[in-house]
């Protein structure tokens, strides 16, 4: 499995998010789009990074931007999660069958733990990936790097 690259078409997924609603990459085109991917609902930094996103709603629709919150988590373990967080706005995509799917197409799935790496991936209005960024695990992405290279796009 290799980590996607920048400059790459990116896969089409067709997922269901907390609201029971069918995101697919390929209905975004004309808007960039951000995947953000955390390893598990309910824990700390996920949590952070999901209300991160939710707190910089405006900044994303000013930029033309789609950010949707990924997980491994099944639809209904983000329903109640994204209604504990307040999560009003942004959409949270559950790769939850088959498991982890999206996440090995994009080349940050964990087999060994069955979860996805943290991780930001940028893309362009046309489907190309621009900007991929890996953290580690316990580590909070900077939401402001990431409006960064959006609004430099």
């Amino acid at each position: 499995m290799k980590l996607i690259q920048a400059g790459e078409q990116a896969p089409d997924f067709s997922l269901k998010d907390q609201n029971g609603q069918v995101i697919r990459l390929s209905e975004l085109r004309g808007k960039k789009v951000l995947l953000s991917w955390h390893p598990l609902a309910w824990t700390a930094v996920c949590t952070d990074q999901m209300r991160s996103l939710e707190v910089n709603w405006q900044a994303f629709q000013n930029l033309n931007t789609v950010p949707l919150g990924f997980s491994v988590d099944a639809p209904p373990c983000k329903k109640v999660w994204a209604a504990a967080l307040l999560i009003n706005h942004v959409s949270l995509p559950a790769d939850f069958w088959p498991h982890g799917k999206v996440a090995q197409d994009y080349g940050i799935f964990i087999e060994a733990k069955g979860i996805s790496e943290r991780a930001n991936i940028i893309i362009d209005e046309q489907g190309i990936v621009r900007w991929v960024k890996v953290y580690p695990i316990q580590e909070l992405p900077d939401i402001n790097e990431v409006l960064q290279v959006l609004s430099g796009m």
